[in-house]
């Protein structure tokens, strides 16, 4: 029940950011998605972390399908697409990368 005081007072938006880690902007765009027994999907990779990332592609995966993802030539990790909206995908790696990985294809700006 709204009160007198309560009925105009700001309230600031809640947080909808649920990641366990910070997302970091890119250096190497370039990727692919392959999902098993399909030709490998390019990608343009636009986030990441250590436990998954965003990537934009038109994939036509749902949720909760099996993927290998190719973030550079000789590295494919197994992950599972969380999301797709059609225009790009979100996906949680099955275990999370290396930092030193991310650190590679990160660009961290200071």
């Amino acid at each position: 029940m709204a009160t007198k005081f309560s009925q105009y007072r700001t309230v600031t938006p809640a947080l909808v950011e649920q990641r366990a880690a910070t997302r970091h902007r890119i250096l190497v765009t370039r990727a692919t998605v392959t999902k098993r027994g399909n030709k490998p999907i390019e990608a343009m990779l636009h986030d990441l972390s250590v436990y998954g990332c965003r990537l934009a592609c038109a994939a036509p995966h749902r949720a909760g399908d099996k993927v290998w993802l190719n973030l550079r030539d000789d590295l494919p990790v197994p992950a599972t697409i969380v999301w797709n909206d059609g225009a790009h995908i979100g996906c949680r790696f099955d275990d999370p990368i290396e930092r030193s990985l991310v650190r590679q294809l990160t660009l961290v700006i200071r």
